[in-house]
């Protein structure tokens, strides 16, 4: 079919121009494959020009109508190619919040029609949830995306960061992949309060079931964080722009084999630090015991092990196995002196994530523990707790400032 300029919205500002859609390639690091391309609108001239039609769907002026009906063009030789592919990729095909809702009233979803059209296996097609100042009904919303979901497509959720991608959204909507959004990526290179962010969506798609795709990964420093940041998918210009074909899957296995390489060699030595660290600590604490015996009072116990801590050790305290802090907290001032925080002695930590699963573990076999690492609450340092086994139903905590190499 063909489609004239006369046919589409004025908005578009077509200059000799037709519509094509364009293909930015998604990334697999488990495969190291690409995995899938994410649909994407050019207007291209017989010259060979060709740009985006970003903004004219970003255009808040244009009424949805005019939106819709470029996209449906798009989406529909997006469908057509990806029904002539032996090896189907994933399809992420853009849809709007309002766009959903809106044609979903009328028992319409255009999309599932399409896939009926070309044959094509719903379980390709990803129906990414984008951002927009949506106001809605979050369970008109998530009946919709069911309806989706119940004939095997995949849900993403764009631009997980932002605003229309709040942690409750995502809760409700359950997607199958969260896209992070580029400038999280970019900050967290220097700042460490998104570095924080970072992870937490991280965490929150492992305990949701999702991959954690990063988008906007533009050089080598981007692709390090995202896999830092246990992204499983990974798009951006360091690979590739979106191109009227779809690429070789193997095309970017070489630089991404390389990149993950490296991060394995940089966490393996982070982790050898670690261990040595902790038998360290473990060492100095079995030393102690042998020589001098248990104090009754645990703060005259930590008092003659403090000279013997290591420079980005901050804090040290003894706790019994049941969680209850059995003397003060002692905090680093300076290189040589410490404060005794009295206040701390018989707090409970048996709430904290990792005391449990680290209580499990350690024995005599296993003496000692180390966390991953995370903020510290009062220095706001990154840090990870070494747990010791000091005796007895008596555990040691130290936390240790994390070097670079974290």
């Amino acid at each position: 079919m063909t489609i004239t300029s006369n046919d589409l919205p004025k908005a578009l500002g077509l200059d000799n121009e037709f519509l094509a859609a364009f293909y930015q390639p998604i990334i697999a690091m488990d495969t190291r494959k690409i995995a899938g391309y994410e649909v994407l609108g050019r207007a291209c001239s017989e010259e060979g020009s060709v740009r985006s039609l970003g903004p004219f769907f970003g255009d808040a002026s244009v009424a949805d109508e005019d939106h819709i009906a470029v996209d449906r063009i798009l989406r529909e030789q997006a469908m057509s190619k990806l029904s002539e592919n032996d090896s189907p990729p994933l399809l992420f095909i853009n849809l709007k919040p309002n766009w959903i809702q809106r044609y979903s009233d009328a028992g319409e979803l255009y999309t599932l029609s399409l896939i009926d059209k070309y044959g094509i296996d719903p379980r390709r097609i990803v129906i990414e949830i984008t951002e927009e100042a949506f106001h809605g009904s979050r369970e008109e919303l998530r009946k919709v995306i069911d309806l989706y979901r119940s004939r095997g497509c995949l849900i993403a959720i764009d631009d997980v960061g932002s605003g229309f991608s709040s942690t409750g959204r995502i809760a409700h909507i359950q997607p199958n992949i969260l896209k992070i959004d580029m400038h999280m990526i970019k900050r967290s290179g220097t700042h460490d309060g998104y570095l924080g962010a970072l992870r937490s969506f991280s965490a929150l798609a492992e305990q949701i079931g999702a991959s954690l795709l990063a988008e906007g990964v533009e050089t080598r420093e981007d692709l390090e964080r995202a896999i830092e940041a246990g992204a499983r998918y990974v798009q951006g210009f360091l690979f590739s722009r979106a191109e009227p074909e779809f690429q070789a899957v193997h095309r970017f296995a070489p630089l991404l084999e390389e990149e993950l390489d490296a991060h394995l060699r940089k966490h393996l030595l982070s982790e050898q630090y670690w261990q040595q660290q902790s038998r360290q600590l473990a060492a100095q604490i079995d030393l102690m015991v042998q020589e001098q015996g248990y104090y009754e009072h645990k703060d005259v116990w930590i008092r003659e092990l403090l000279p013997k801590l290591q420079d980005n050790c901050i804090r040290v305290y003894l706790c019994r196995d049941d969680g209850i802090q059995l003397s003060s907290n002692f905090s680093r001032i300076t290189d040589q002196e410490w404060r005794q925080e009295d206040e701390f002695r018989g707090a409970n930590w048996s709430w904290r994530p990792y005391f449990v699963p680290n209580l499990v573990q350690l024995s005599e076999l296993r003496p000692t523990i180390v966390s991953r690492v995370y903020t510290d609450l009062e220095s706001h340092a990154w840090i990870r707790t070494i747990s010791v086994l000091a005796g007895p139903g008596l555990i040691l905590f130290a936390d240790i400032k994390a070097p670079d190499t974290d």
